[in-house]
């Protein structure tokens, strides 16, 4: 990921404008006006830890084994490989878009600001109807199976109780707790990725060495719904469904909670730039590992048993004999859901205020308490937790697919957003005769990246219930899941494209002026330089 680094915002801001008028400036403070009620006391490493922990969810702990048993080692490799670059040019676009106008749910804003109020009010929607769907919650009864036979509502009740508390006390708070949960997270990745080299290598007393044995016998591709390469093509686009959802929140994240952090600018892009690079090394890192020690056809994660017990990584350690370790895997996913249960709470109560600023949502979501949270949209994010009581007259594993297919729907409609609000931004700068290099962060590859993730961001959606259309596949729930989104999004942007009869932005209308004005009038500190220890830090910074 290309990138070029602009550290003195401040001479580059003045040398685009010298004639920016006091009431200019007045105009700047009162555009991010609502921003300025939330705390911003989010540093680099709680953001960057906050991606992390939003990214390496359940779908990488759980999902990953029936990913492997639809497309094969190579397929799944290849699948991680090619959603992983998507997602990398993706987040080019969020970045500039971000560290230009830093503000609550950013994309949601950036489409309004940038292209149509309309598209800005269908897109805060559906990003609140995602985040309010309890996935990861659903996915903690998923993981608490492995110890127990207990009724899922036992602990939905518990875990729901944690997330409300945590999610409603303050931002510094969360952060902290999320930092330690993406800790947590990191070392389960490395523990993985060690133990199963371990495993594939023969280090396990007793165990033979197993190397590429799977990748040849059964193969290095699965096929689906016939023989052949068309049968491995189709398994291949059947699994890009789960590896969406494993990246889902890589973007989200930093968008939403940018204007509570403490630099928004320089704090976005640190972050943006580094967790990509982590995140994208340690999938693959786990996706080729988990390849070497289970082979696609094992009837394990063929035919899952519906709980954790059909982990990937617990069966292939389960196997090896090796005591214990199952379920010290097992607790960390489980914070591991949790802490993605406390993300979509905050993302879904962040939006809600997006929207409230526009008068898009009823004005009460626009209340903060004392610690400057937006505690009203959290309650509002919290109600819907019992949803997750699904689990109990379904399969727990069952309601989680449902969720997840969902999901995938909705974050693919987000990538598509982004790429849409850069592809308008970059417009309007033209029209209006903005360089580039007056962005206050840029990557050479972003204007490409734009129109490649938008691409296959469309391919992407369109193909992910095809399924459905193949003859003995057909099922109601798989074709709602997979395209409910599509006419959610379009009865959600003609409703309000009527109602106030919004206009498409003329390109030359669009306000720019104020952003960069806002970036004189909050200038940054350069990013210190390392010594010593902070290198150390990269790990987590």
């Amino acid at each position: 990921m290309d990138y070029d680094k602009k550290q003195n915002i401040h001479v580059d801001i003045e040398a685009l404008d010298d004639d920016l008028s006091l009431s200019t400036q007045q105009s700047a403070i009162d555009y991010f006006k609502h921003e300025n009620t939330l705390a911003s006391a989010l540093k680099s490493r709680h953001l960057g830890m906050l991606t992390l922990v939003g990214v390496f969810g359940t779908g990488l702990f759980l999902s990953s084994g029936a990913t492997l048993a639809t497309a094969g080692p190579v397929g799944m490799l290849l699948g991680y490989s090619f959603v992983g670059l998507v997602v990398g040019f993706n987040q080019m676009c969020i970045t500039e878009l971000v560290c230009l106008m830093p503000v609550t749910s950013g994309y949601v804003k950036h489409a309004e600001h940038f292209f149509d109020d309309a598209w800005g009010f269908m897109l805060g929607w559906i990003d609140v109807y995602s985040n309010v769907l309890p996935t990861e919650l659903s996915a903690v009864a998923v993981v608490m199976s492995y110890w127990t036979t207990a009724s899922p509502a036992i602990f939905i009740t518990v875990f729901g109780l944690v997330i409300v508390a945590v999610n409603g006390y303050n931002i510094r708070w969360y952060g902290e707790i999320e930092f330690f949960f993406g800790c947590l997270k990191i070392m389960l990745v490395i523990g993985l990725c060690l133990t199963g080299l371990i495993i594939d290598l023969g280090g396990v007393s007793g165990v033979d060495r197993i190397g590429f044995r799977y990748w040849k016998n059964p193969g290095p591709f699965a096929a689906m719904y016939t023989t052949g390469s068309m049968g491995k093509f189709a398994a291949f686009f059947k699994a890009i469904n789960s590896i969406v959802y494993a990246y889902g929140g890589l973007q989200s994240i930093v968008s939403v909670l940018a204007s509570e952090a403490e630099y928004p600018r320089r704090t976005v892009y640190r972050a943006s730039r580094r967790v990509f690079y982590r995140s994208f090394a340690m999938y693959l890192c786990t996706v080729f590992v988990l390849t070497l020690i289970l082979p696609y056809n094992d009837k394990a994660i063929a035919s899952p048993t519906g709980n954790a017990a059909g982990s990937p990584f617990v069966i292939a350690i389960k196997r090896a004999g090796i005591p214990v370790l199952p379920h010290i895997i097992n607790a960390i996913v489980l914070t591991s859901a949790l802490s993605a249960s406390n993300l979509q709470v905050a993302k879904a109560s962040r939006t809600l205020f997006a929207l409230a600023s526009k008068k898009q949502a009823p004005k009460i979501f626009l209340t903060v308490n004392k610690h400057k949270l937006p505690y009203v949209g959290v309650i509002f994010s919290c109600a819907f937790i019992p949803l997750a009581y699904m689990s109990i007259s379904s399969s727990s594993s069952t309601v989680f697919s449902w969720f997840q297919n969902l999901t995938s729907s909705s974050i693919l409609l987000n990538w598509i957003a982004i790429a849409l609000n850069h592809i308008f931004m970059m417009r309007a700068m033209n029209a209006q005769g903005y360089t580039r290099d007056k962005l206050p962060y840029t990557f050479k590859l972003a204007v490409f990246g734009s129109w490649f993730s938008l691409l296959f961001s469309v391919i992407f959606l369109l193909i992910g219930g095809f399924p459905v259309f193949i003859k003995g596949h057909f099922s109601i729930a798989g074709l709602f899941s997979a395209y409910f989104i599509i006419p959610l999004a379009a009865i959600l942007y003609l409703f309000w494209k009527f109602l106030k009869k919004t206009e498409i932005k003329n390109p030359k209308d669009v306000d720019l002026k104020n952003l960069f004005q806002d970036a004189l009038d909050k200038p940054e500190p350069p990013f210190p330089k390392k010594t010593g220890w902070d290198y150390l830090k990269l790990i987590w910074d």
